[in-house]
């Protein structure tokens, strides 16, 4: 391997009191619903928003004073274009980055507020890695790349020292895996001090590429997923061999797993995580019996969820969970209906958040109607009850809106 554990107590020496010394915090609400005791390294409080910062800070100290004079150039889609942009920044070195066009638009503008120049280029992620190789060779630019490179391993390898500093009696610590950089950097400096932790990696379905080169499969990543961040069809060469000599097991979640991930970080952590960032909870919820009774920390390796997303992920959530429900019920169109049924629904406790008459397009008769509710609830027996309770006061009602309540008509 061409990282140690000496390069790894380097890279702290250099980035120390220039990134954030970011915490480890016990999670007890997380580990009583789990059924383990789970610590969280909360990266996401890094001043970009993601464990990025480490890496990139630790590569770019690396450069020679010829080489930070002539620039750097890095491609990434976000986390990494941030880290980069505003390190460089800092250390007054010109920053090229490379974004393919469908980068998300807050990322691009964060990107250009730490005086980078930003090349929207390609319409995937290989296609703008193929242009920021072109103009580095162009432009004689030093490149940065985002998790093949044994400063970058380096740089984010200091988040084990600093998980086992801290809770020295970890069992085991799992690691999101995008192109392999993270989980290559903890896996070889927890090793180092602690041969016995099991570090588990987790990849999101759609994106198992690493998972799929170590056992020899023919990869097939592509798709949308939340998890962006760790949305990469070709791990590193070096990251793979770390991985394989390292790493005890890769774990696979769907993107449901994700999204619930995030949405129990919010609701019972408080904090806001990206899809890649939620992935190791995501692991743990889906394999509880996997972690039963031991002592587990993963690491929210970024919090640069766009807001509105955010929004719908919580929202899509509470619908999943009974708590957010839309109800159609089958009216007869005269003055006075609406308000009984109003009462119904608040009899029971129901929040009426809005309210549509569907008169023109429904399929029903010229003198009735459908009239779709939008209710806040408590739990899926709520719902049942309020539909209950319409049915008996002569308004056939029909759950339109969840995934997981039965509801009749």
């Amino acid at each position: 391997m061409t990282v140690a554990i000496e390069d790894i107590r380097a890279a702290a020496d250099a980035i120390e009191g220039q990134v954030v010394r970011t915490p480890l915090i016990a999670a007890p609400r997380l580990s009583r619903g789990l059924g383990c005791e789970i610590s969280l390294k909360l990266e996401n409080l890094q001043f970009t928003g993601s464990f990025k910062d480490r890496g990139a800070l630790n590569k770019l100290k690396s450069l020679t004073p010829a080489e930070a004079g002539r620039g750097i150039i890095a491609m990434s889609a976000g986390n990494h274009a941030q880290g980069v942009a505003y390190h460089a920044q800092r250390l007054d070195i010109p920053a090229t980055i490379v974004m393919p066009v469908f980068a998300p638009f807050t990322k691009v503008e964060r990107t250009r507020s730490f005086g980078a120049r930003v090349v929207l280029e390609g319409d995937t992620i290989d296609a703008a890695a193929e242009a920021a190789r072109r103009i580095q060779e162009e432009e004689g630019l030093a490149f940065i790349h985002p998790y093949d490179d044994p400063k970058i391993v380096a740089g984010q390898g200091t988040i084990g020292l600093e998980m086992l500093a801290d809770r020295p009696d970890l069992e085991i610590i799992v690691v999101p895996i995008g192109g392999g950089g993270i989980i290559s950097g903890i896996a070889l400096a927890a090793k180092a001090l602690k041969p016995e932790i099991r570090i588990l990696g987790v990849e999101a379905e759609l994106y198992p590429s690493m998972y799929q080169a170590l056992n020899d499969l023919a990869p097939s990543a592509g798709g949308t997923t939340l998890a962006d961040g760790i949305a990469v069809k070709t791990p590193g060469g070096l990251t793979k061999a770390i991985v394989a000599g390292l790493v005890d097991e890769i774990l696979l979640v769907d993107e449901a797993g994700i999204e619930a991930a995030v949405q129990l970080l919010v609701e019972e952590q408080k904090l806001a995580a990206e899809g890649a960032g939620a992935a190791g909870v995501a692991a743990v919820m889906k394999e509880p019996a996997r972690f039963a009774g031991r002592k587990v920390a993963t690491v929210i390796c970024g919090g640069n969820i766009d807001v509105r997303l955010l929004a719908s992920v919580l929202t899509r959530g509470l619908i999943r969970d009974g708590r957010l429900v839309k109800l159609r019920v089958e009216i007869i169109d005269r003055p006075g209906v609406l308000a009984k049924i109003a009462d119904c629904i608040g009899q029971t406790g129901g929040n009426i958040i809005e309210v549509h008459h569907q008169r023109m397009f429904s399929d029903v008769p010229a003198k009735q109607a459908d009239l779709d509710i939008m209710v806040e609830t408590r739990n899926p027996e709520h719902v049942e009850h309020i539909v209950g309770l319409l049915k008996a006061q002569g308004f056939p009602t029909r759950i339109v809106s969840s995934r997981s309540i039965d509801g009749g008509s």
